[in-house]
């Protein structure tokens, strides 16, 4: 079972269905059951029945995440896969000491794949939709596989089996959720 964790204000609220049903889909997709809960539920104890995680996005100027990232305190020492999606790649990025910048990227834009990772599965530049007004710093226990112009848009911590995207692949980029569930 994939845990998709609901990183927007509220339980129930219209980025569920934007941000949160595209991913179960994929998911469905690649054959897999899911659980979706938010953030603010016990998802701690979800994950010991899970085989991976992957944190959702939010809608543009959803960020109460940020103001209740102790709620994210399970993560570092997670012991399944993790993919964080945008929001979940700033989250990813906090609980490992990272900082976060003012970056704004709406639209398609260019990513250029700087480091090689199985997760990823290619090189070059591709198409990717972006929507988020923030970029991350991250800590040198992450590698940066993919950038844009303006922002770091894929990182992998070196350790432990943490992705992240700033970029949104349920909408265009479809094959980074499906990699990251055959891994």
């Amino acid at each position: 079972m994939i845990l998709i964790v609901d990183l927007c204000y509220r339980e129930d609220s219209l980025g569920f269905e934007e941000f949160v049903l595209p991913i179960r889909r994929i998911v469905k997709g690649a054959g897999f059951s899911s659980k979706e809960i938010h953030y603010s539920s016990d998802v701690a104890a979800e994950i010991i029945k899970s085989e991976a995680v992957v944190l959702c996005g939010t809608p543009l100027a959803d960020n109460q995440f940020l103001v209740d990232i102790r709620q994210f305190s399970w993560l570092p020492a997670c012991p399944v896969p993790v993919l964080g999606i945008c929001a979940g790649m700033e989250v990813l990025t906090l609980v490992h000491g990272g900082k976060l910048e003012t970056c704004l990227e709406i639209g398609m834009t260019p990513v250029r794949v700087i480091g090689e990772d199985p997760f990823f599965g290619r090189t070059g530049e591709f198409p990717a939709y972006e929507l988020h007004g923030i970029g991350c710093h991250v800590r040198e226990d992450f590698t940066v596989l993919a950038e844009s112009d303006r922002c770091v848009q894929v990182i992998r911590h070196k350790v432990r089996p943490q992705w992240g995207v700033m970029f949104h692949p349920e909408v265009r980029n479809e094959w980074v959720v499906e990699n990251f569930l055959s891994l």
